[in-house]
Formats: C-alpha cells, sequence, structure tokens
C-alpha cells in the first residue's frame, strides 16, 4: 500500500507512526513482533479518498464485540506478526488501512499490494478498537492508542509494593519533577490478567476514564494521545522517572524523591501547562 497516494494528513500520519515505531524499537521496548499502534485517521478522509481506496469486494471481518460509534470510520494500524523496526524501515508494507463496518460489528480490509495477501491487523485490534470507542464516545481528543512494553516500567511491577496504583505513581512523580507536570493524573494499573481476556480489556478501558497511560502488571502498557507522538512522550516520561530510581538503587541509594509539598506545587504547574 502507498500511502503517498491518499492525501497530506494520512501520509503524515503514515509518517509519525513510522518515526515511533523506530524509537519503540531503539529503546529496547518491543522485542521481536511485540508492540502495536492505531490511529483514527477518519477525519482526514474526503469524498475522493473514499472513492480512490474502495474496493469492488472488500474482506470482511467479524469482530467479537459491536462497536457502534466507530461505525464507518477509518484506521491506520501496525500488522500482525510485523516487528516495529520493520515498520520503521518500509511502513507501507507492515501497515494496513481498515473500516469498521457500517453496523460496528466488524472491519472491512483495505488491500493495497497484492504482494501482501496475509497483510492483517494486529492481533490486538479488538482492544484498540474498544479504546478508540470510548474516546469516540466520550468525545475525547485522542486518535492514538500505542502499546508497548517498556523495561523499566515492567520491571517495577515485578515488586510487589509498587502493585499498587497509588503507590506506583508516587514513586513515578517523586523521581522527576517533568512526570508531574507531563502526567499528573498518573497511570492507570491493571493487576495481572491474562492478556487478551475480556477480563483485561474492561479493566483497561475502567482506567483510561481517567489516564492517558495504563500500566499492566508484569507485561507493558497503553498509552493514549492526540497523536502518536504524544503517547509516546507519556510512556516515554513515566519509564525516565522509573529509571532514575533503578539506577540510585543500583549505585547503592535508597532515592529521597520530592516532597509531598513539592509534589503539590509541581501539580498546580502542571495545571496551568495543561489549560
Amino acid at each position: 500500500m502507498d500511502f503517498r497516494n491518499l492525501n497530506e494528513d494520512i501520509f503524515r500520519v503514515a509518517g509519525e507512526m513510522s518515526e515511533v515505531a523506530s524509537y519503540l524499537w531503539q529503546k529496547g521496548w518491543a522485542e521481536r513482533n511485540a508492540g502495536n499502534m492505531s490511529v483514527n485517521i477518519s477525519e482526514f478522509i474526503t469524498p475522493e479518498n473514499a472513492a480512490a481506496i474502495a474496493n469492488d469486494n472488500p474482506p470482511f471481518y467479524s469482530l467479537p464485540l459491536s462497536l457502534p460509534a466507530l461505525a464507518g470510520n477509518y484506521f491506520l494500524v501496525t500488522g500482525t506478526g510485523k516487528r516495529m523496526r520493520d515498520i520503521a524501515r518500509d511502513f507501507d508494507h507492515n501497515a494496513i488501512l481498515i473500516r469498521v463496518s457500517d453496523d460496528g460489528n466488524g472491519y472491512l480490509l483495505i488491500k493495497y499490494d497484492p504482494s501482501q495477501p496475509n497483510l492483517m491487523p494486529t492481533s490486538e485490534l479488538p482492544s484498540h478498537l474498544s479504546i478508540h470507542e470510548q474516546l469516540v464516545t466520550e468525545g475525547k481528543r485522542e486518535r492514538t492508542v500505542v502499546h508497548t512494553h517498556p523495561n523499566e516500567l515492567v520491571s517495577l511491577t515485578h515488586i510487589r509494593d509498587y502493585c499498587d496504583q497509588e503507590a506506583l505513581n508516587n514513586l513515578l512523580w517523586g523521581m522527576h519533577p517533568e512526570t508531574m507536570v507531563v502526567v499528573p493524573e498518573g497511570a492507570g494499573f491493571v493487576p495481572y490478567l491474562l492478556t487478551g481476556s475480556l477480563e483485561i480489556a474492561e479493566a483497561t478501558l475502567q482506567k483510561f476514564k481517567h489516564h492517558q497511560v495504563v500500566v499492566w502488571e508484569k507485561h507493558g502498557c497503553f498509552a493514549i494521545g492526540k497523536d502518536v507522538f504524544e503517547a509516546f512522550d507519556l510512556i516515554d516520561t513515566l519509564a525516565k522517572s522509573a529509571l532514575i530510581y533503578f539506577q540510585c538503587r543500583t549505585a547503592g541509594y535508597q532515592p529521597e524523591g520530592l516532597t509531598q509539598e513539592q509534589l503539590a506545587d509541581l501539580k498546580v504547574l502542571s495545571e496551568k501547562f495543561k489549560s
């Protein structure tokens, strides 16, 4: 598929996804084919685009749940089994464009490249679309979902003391002033549940009502943003705080962290920053 044949906005989004894919790989957060991304690009689909990408008989795939708020929406998604380093190198052959059906019960696979007959969206597509459904239903501005495995955050969730949302966020906020400014609501925390289960999907959706990042115990995290850069920056900021904690411990010290008074002042600053 060649996103240059669509419009400038869609081509730009494809380039942003490719760039962030390279960051995830370079960070070591995307082993093998780990990680996936999706972006709702419906606002960029014009009648001319829709006609240009229409197939006579596009393959239809049912979804395990109904997503009426996404009916007719278009998404750029990374391909299943695709490595982030390959997405960064050659986005056109490792990602795909889909359209949710008019009844919201499935999606149409838009194919551009006949040499990639088996290219399918990420296996995490139902989770991504469930999050997008909630974002659209609640009128949120976020249009992007990024899932990755940040070493530092995953490591923290192997320490029982930090398998608690309040304790986890107090630690992360305390390690670096920027964390309170960039992620003042902190991260939502989901205790270990089977990946791909309805239970973990529902728990994640609940956390996204109040957070932009959700950490899965011993697995990784999801983040939402207005674009892939914002989603990446949120994860990167939290991961840096976790890294500072581990570097202090490795040096033989228990980090002091910011005081509650200092954090309160930063929270006021973050509210001005977000406004």
